[in-house]
């Protein structure tokens, strides 16, 4: 779509957006459906004009109203909530954040589409990892994955090869990359060797879904771990790294901008060894990137995250992404689910994936060759998917993930033993979510 037409298609889509709820049958006989979406990003633009166009041609009578909302992520959600309360402008198809499904699910908010799927063929290209995105505590399909992201170790080829160590790099272990990070040390104590954030998604979650037995939420019991030793464990491995000098400062984890510094000067300056980023990184660093590095393809590279100590699968990844779903209210369910089958047609899928330069759900779209040459590094961060994770986004996740945050940084900012941290965990999750609803393992 021209940038003029997309300025159009979007201005005139927030004039529909204050008009309210459609009903699913005008007093002229048409159905109408309404989309909220968010209007940021030009490929979901893109992919909403075009799918417009092509379900109200293929529906005689049928209407869609494309209802954009503006802002960040936060701005979206409270947007997105204030739609859902009333009937008058609950959205019949939303763009909803796989971290706030269950939360909906929860509220009532989102209409399952397990009936609607069993006879859709595409469903079964559909990665089965992907799927878990879109899955309520009751194990049924509340939405279909648009796109998601996975994580990987992202290496400095020129600063590990100067440090001796042999290329490609291919930890298989915690200790491994122990060994790779000291040995940068030893070699130029100007470098900084590895880096993962004091945060969760790029740091703690991916230590502990690569313990044995590893998770937050136990998903056969649907209840919350207490007294995990994979969690103490990973929080051990925090302590390590940033109590023998091998991250950045303690001081500078905690910065919630270090991201900016790391993937924008130290790692195209050959002043850190490694990081675990996601998948999304090349964007930094492509033709017109927020920091652009023509010689990253030359001198990036990327391994698995290793589990604990090599165990099956052998590596590990935590996933995020965004999902089409149904709103519950709708009057025209049947409708509703088509116009998200459309959107997540092969073609369409292809398109939106390629122009977000985000990772493929569909098994189809990330074999084909114009997904794979989006970036050198697609199919090697695709690959991952298969092991990845998604977090428990409960209702009540949002403050246990505070919980973890908490545990986390006090164990990087040196106020608490890892023991000592994850005991104050379990006891912030208990008053979190009630003794009845965590199992100690």
């Amino acid at each position: 779509m021209r940038a003029s037409t997309r300025i159009f298609a979007v201005s005139a889509a927030a004039v529909l957006a204050l008009s309210g709820c459609s009903e699913s049958g005008a007093e002229d006989g048409t159905q109408s459906l309404r989309i909220v979406y968010r209007s940021v990003d030009a490929p979901m633009v893109d992919l909403m004009e075009n799918v417009k166009q092509q379900f109200e041609a293929a529906n005689d009578g049928v209407s869609v109203e494309l209802a954009p909302i503006e802002g960040n992520d936060e701005d979206y959600a409270t947007k997105l909530a204030l739609s859902q309360r009333s009937p008058d402008t609950a959205p019949d198809v939303f763009l909803e954040d796989s971290f706030k499904l269950r939360a909906d699910v929860d509220a009532g908010y989102v209409l399952q589409l397990d009936d609607h799927l069993s006879d859709w063929e595409d469903w079964d290209s559909f990665n089965e990892t992907a799927k878990q995105a879109g899955t309520g505590d009751d194990g049924g399909t509340y939405a279909i994955p648009l796109e998601t992201d996975t994580r990987v170790i992202w290496y400095n080829q020129n600063v590990l090869s100067e440090a001796g160590i042999d290329l490609p790099w291919e930890p298989e272990s915690w200790d491994d990359i122990l060994t790779m990070a000291r040995t940068v040390k030893a070699s130029n104590p100007d470098v900084v060797p590895f880096s993962m954030y004091a945060g969760t998604m790029q740091s703690f979650y991916e230590l502990l879904y690569g313990t044995p037995g590893g998770t937050l939420y136990d998903e056969d019991e649907q209840k919350w771990v207490t007294g995990s030793q994979g969690f103490v464990d990973s929080l051990a491995f925090l302590k390590t790294i940033y109590d023998e000098g091998l991250a950045v400062s303690p001081a500078e984890a905690l910065d919630e901008n270090i991201w900016q510094g790391i993937v924008g000067e130290m790692l195209p300056q050959d002043r850190m060894g490694a990081t675990v980023e996601g998948s999304y990184a090349p964007q930094f660093w492509q033709a017109g990137g927020q920091y652009e590095w023509p010689e990253y393809s030359e001198v990036m590279a990327t391994a698995p995250f290793p589990t604990q100590d090599g165990q099956e699968p052998g590596a590990v990844s935590m996933s995020g992404g965004w999902t089409l779903a149904v709103g519950s209210g709708t009057e025209s369910p049947e409708l509703a689910a088509d116009f998200v089958k459309m959107a997540l047609s092969y073609d369409n899928s292809l398109q939106y994936t390629v122009d977000s330069s985000k990772i493929a759900v569909r098994t189809d779209v990330a074999e084909a060759s114009e997904y794979l040459e989006m970036n050198p590094f697609a199919g090697a961060v695709t690959e991952v998917l298969d092991v990845s994770n998604y977090r428990p986004a409960t209702s009540d996740f949002a403050e246990i993930d505070t919980a973890v945050l908490t545990a986390t940084q006090e164990v990087v900012a040196g106020g608490k033993s890892p023991e000592e941290a994850a005991a104050a965990y379990d006891d912030a999750l208990i008053k979190i979510v009630g003794e009845e609803n965590v199992t100690q393992k």
